[in-house]
């Protein structure tokens, strides 16, 4: 993609602090860290979300997230946890459109977070949530 900044990095064209850099992935530093520490993990070949994404390069990614996590907390770093999080879509408040998984190291205080306002649904409810989903799965299977 010519004008994917995180393509651009893969292909060397863009400046990026690398922390792996493997041949179907690539972790490195975000620009904008919500804590110290925060990084990305994407796949090399350009997936604008999850739709779009080989399942066998999204494994790759997760596997990768998962060894650097770990690695993350064993490294000396100030942190106490880490989240993993990738957006999918606007809404979900992604703003690259190449898929990216967040690794960001956590500390009690540290301002991050996620914010909602947590609903209590019933059974009813939850079991007809999952149906629909059920059904979708299944259809969309590959």
């Amino acid at each position: 993609m010519t004008d994917c900044i995180f393509c651009a990095i893969v292909a060397g064209q863009s400046p990026a602090s690398v922390v792996l850099d493997e041949p179907d992935v690539l972790a490195f530093m975000d620009i904008r860290p919500f804590t110290p520490g925060h990084l990305l993990v994407i796949p090399k070949r350009h997936a604008s979300g999850l739709a779009q994404l080989d399942p066998d390069d999204g494994a790759k990614v997760f596997a990768a997230g998962q060894r650097i996590a770990t690695a993350m907390r064993a490294s000396g770093l100030p942190m106490e946890g880490v989240n993993m999080f990738l957006a999918d879509g606007v809404a979900a408040g992604q703003e690259v459109f190449h898929v990216h998984l967040h690794l960001v190291p956590r500390s009690a205080g540290d301002g991050f977070g996620i914010r909602a306002d947590w609903r209590t649904p019933n059974r009813t409810v939850l079991d007809g949530t999952a149906a629909t989903i059920r059904t979708a799965v299944q259809i969309h299977r590959s």
